[in-house]
C-alpha cells in the first residue's frame, strides 16, 4: 500500500512537498459482508448473517457475550459449523417496528493484542 501527503511548512525555499509513505498490508481477518444491511417492511422478519474468519497466520477468539440486544438489533454469535472452517457466524436482526432509517455499530471483543476490537457497521432501512 503507498499513500501520499502533502506537507506544509514554513520553509520559504520549499513551502510544500509531496511525503510517500509506502508498506506492505497483511489481511488479519475476513469479513463477508463488512457490514450488515437490514432493509426491509415493517412487520416482516429482516435479518442479515455475516461471516468473521480469522487468517491462519492471526488465530483469535471472539471473547464476551455472544448475545446482545441494542434499540433497533439483537444479535447473536456462533462458531461456524462447516468442516475446515475457524470462524464465526453473527446473525443480526431488527427489532426496530416504526418506519425510518438507523444505524448502529457492533463491537466483539478478541483475545488478540494487535486487534482487541471487531466493529461490524449495521445500516437499517425499515419501509411501511
Amino acid at each position: 500500500m503507498t499513500k501520499t501527503a502533502r506537507v506544509v511548512c514554513n520553509d520559504p525555499n520549499r513551502p510544500q512537498f509531496y511525503l510517500r509513505v509506502s508498506g506492505n498490508v497483511e489481511k488479519f481477518v475476513t469479513i463477508e459482508p463488512t457490514a450488515a444491511r437490514l432493509f426491509g417492511k415493517r412487520g416482516e422478519p429482516i435479518r442479515a448473517t455475516i461471516r468473521i474468519v480469522p487468517e491462519k497466520k492471526y488465530p483469535f477468539r471472539i471473547e464476551g457475550p455472544t448475545r446482545q440486544q441494542t434499540q433497533n438489533i439483537v444479535y447473536s454469535l456462533s462458531e461456524l459449523t462447516e468442516p475446515g472452517a475457524r470462524g464465526y457466524l453473527l446473525t443480526v436482526v431488527n427489532r426496530r417496528s416504526q418506519k425510518g432509517r438507523y444505524f448502529e455499530k457492533i463491537v466483539l471483543k478478541t483475545d488478540s493484542p494487535m486487534r482487541p476490537e471487531i466493529k461490524i457497521q449495521v445500516h437499517g432501512y425499515v419501509t411501511e
